[in-house]
Formats: C-alpha cells, structure tokens, sequence
C-alpha cells in the first residue's frame, strides 16, 4: 500500500532511489571497514583494529536504518551482494593492502559519501520529504566524524 503522507508518488521514488544509492554504498563501506580491520597491521595496528571495529559497528546500525527508512516511504530495500554493488557509486576493494592505502581509501570513500549526501539533500529540501532530508542529514554528520578521525592517521 502506497503511503499517503503528503509526497508525491514522484517525489517519494526520488528520495527511494537516493536511499537506495546510500544504502549501497553504506554496505560497500561497511565490508570494505570490516575487510581492512581483519587485516591491519604495523604501527597503531591495536588503535586502527578498534577504530575500524567502531566504525563498522556504526555502518551496521546505519544499514539497517537506511533499510528501514526505504520501507516506511513504501518501497523496498535492495538486499543482495550483487544489488549494492549495481547500484553503489563506491567501488570494492579487491586487494590486501598496506595501513596507508587503507587510511587513505576509507577517508576518500566518507569525503565521496559527504559530497553525495550534500547533493541529495539539496535535491530532497526541494520535496516535501522533511523526514528523509533531516534522516539524510544526521548521515552525513556521522561520515564527517568518521572521516577526522581516519584523517588523524594520515601522518602517522
């Protein structure tokens, strides 16, 4: 059943499809956060093994969130590997990697996620969907806490 919640059924599959390309690419980033946790090593090995384990854990909760959001504007959440890899605009990593390329991957992964969720947001203010912007907004605040705190292991 269509919800009746004063957005149009356009505006409604624009937010949808915006979600969609989050959710994606939240999944994207939570396996590539997990991956590089099970393999970092060297200097800060124990900081950047907690740091990464904080981060995925918070990507996790923010998945299901996003999921859940889809639902309640009507539509349903892409769930499988192959779904969020069509739909994400981040790429996979493929390759084990040193501390440094992975510091550097993850920071340009949250500042890609910042910019996309500064564009959708102003794309979504436009709509009557106060909920999804303001959902999307709390979003990016939480990729801005975690891109300084990856970004303070750049010198290191």
């Amino acid at each position: 059943m269509e919800p009746k919640i004063g957005i149009t059924k356009k505006d409604l599959n624009t937010s949808v499809d915006f979600l969609t390309v989050v959710l994606a690419n939240e999944m994207l980033l939570y396996v590539k956060t997990r991956k590089f946790h099970w393999n970092v090593s060297g200097n800060s090995f124990m900081e950047l093994h907690k740091l990464f384990e904080e981060h995925y854990t918070q990507l996790e909760h923010t998945i299901d969130e996003i999921a859940e959001r889809i639902s309640k504007l009507g539509a349903k959440a892409i769930g499988t590997m192959q779904e969020f890899i069509d739909h994400a605009t981040l790429k996979e990593n493929s390759k084990v990697v040193e501390q440094k390329d992975m510091i550097n991957e993850l920071l340009s992964d949250h500042e890609t996620t910042l910019k996309q969720l500064r564009d959708y947001i102003k794309e979504i203010e436009e709509t009557n969907d106060y909920g999804t912007a303001d959902f999307l907004t709390a979003l990016l605040q939480s990729h801005e806490t975690q891109a300084w705190t990856v970004r303070k292991y750049m010198n290191k």
